[in-house]
């Protein structure tokens, strides 16, 4: 009998060894709650709206993933970085680089462009795009309101240059008129990525936490934006307005729930306004990596709330400093080249003269 009881003794200590070594694989604070404290790389090539091709498809298999992967390393010229500037590189907006006067110019060449290697797996499954809600993985239909917004504060974005004063031939103000018509990621104000949620960029996808009892901070390498989100606290005023909105965490057992809201009418969520509200959770892994589930509602930009999910990936590389235009020194340039451009301005003929 005192054989059987010490067998029991010890298969109880076994267990509760085995149940500790497990719960040490994930880091934690003083309090016992998980440590995301490092920094992670949220690159994906994994796209964020699902290829109609796909369907209603949530999963693909590894030769689906494998295919993606080529398909979109295959946009850029990753053998020849050293390359011409405009190979392998966006030719108008969204890196800001669209400088009036430049003529298609180019961005940056593949050197520069880093959006991960590969598609993410969750649970050893591939996923076919970033959104999962609704069901067919993509963002639902902007509102007409929304539509008009983004027209209008990323004009400069979605200038078709053609090394003339074009918009000169519209009626209303230009892309360029001033400071304050460029995007506000063009004058280095939000990042060129959305922020919250956090969303794939075509580079810069690291991002460092530093996590304390009271805080989570999450610094982003695009446009060294640094988000503080309060734990266990309230929301501030609504008209206390902010880039990146006014975040508030909690947890839910191991996952860190952060609800946020209080936009400014433009955030780096390209189309969202005023009314966003972003849910999100992070659930820290065993193997380090951080499954991110998001959910945005803004009723006045979506006609439906959308959702998504991706594992962001831990690396043992830093977060270094974004200058952003080096202090922003290309704006002079930007303004002068739109000038230039006005004075050399022809107006087209008109048919029938």
């Amino acid at each position: 009998m005192r054989y059987i009881n010490l067998l029991c003794v010890l298969a109880t200590v076994t267990c509760l060894v085995g149940s500790t070594a497990l719960l040490a694989e994930v880091p934690r604070t003083k309090s016992g709650k998980p440590d995301f404290t490092g920094v992670y790389d949220t690159g994906t090539l994994t796209p964020l709206n699902r290829p109609e091709a796909f369907g209603n498809k949530k999963f693909m298999t590894a030769e689906e993933a494998e295919q993606v992967t080529k398909a979109v390393l295959g946009r850029f010229d990753f053998a020849n970085r050293d390359s011409s500037p405009d190979r392998g590189a966006p030719q108008k907006g969204g890196d800001g680089n669209n400088t009036a006067g430049a003529g298609g110019v180019g961005g940056y060449n593949a050197f520069w462009i880093d959006p991960g290697s590969k598609t993410f797996e969750i649970d050893g499954k591939f996923r076919t795009s970033i959104i999962y809600a609704p069901e067919n993985g993509q963002q639902p239909p902007r509102t007409a309101r929304a539509l008009k917004q983004m027209a209008s504060s990323l004009a400069s974005f979605g200038y078709e240059n053609d090394g003339t004063a074009s918009w000169l031939a519209h009626q209303g103000p230009g892309p360029f008129d001033g400071p304050e018509s460029l995007a506000p990621s063009e004058r280095c104000l939000i990042s060129f990525a959305s922020t919250v949620p956090t969303l794939p960029s075509l580079y810069n996808n690291y991002k460092r936490i530093v996590q304390t009892e009271d805080h989570v901070m999450i610094l982003q390498e695009m446009v060294h934006d640094a988000r503080i989100i309060r734990l266990n606290s309230t929301h501030g005023y609504p008209d206390e307005r902010q880039w990146l909105g006014d975040s508030i965490g909690h947890w839910e057992g191991d996952t860190l729930v952060v609800k946020s809201r209080n936009f400014k009418s433009t955030s780096g969520l390209i189309g969202a306004d005023e009314n966003l509200a972003v849910t999100e959770r992070f659930t820290l892994q065993d193997d380090g990596f951080i499954v991110y589930d998001f959910t945005v509602n803004d009723s006045t930009a979506w006609t439906s709330p959308w959702s998504g999910e991706y594992s962001w990936t831990p690396s043992d590389q830093q977060v270094y400093e974004y200058a952003c235009h080096e202090g922003n020194y290309a704006m002079p340039g930007i303004l002068k080249g739109a000038r230039r451009l006005e004075k050399e301005w022809i107006p087209p003929a008109h048919s029938g003269d």
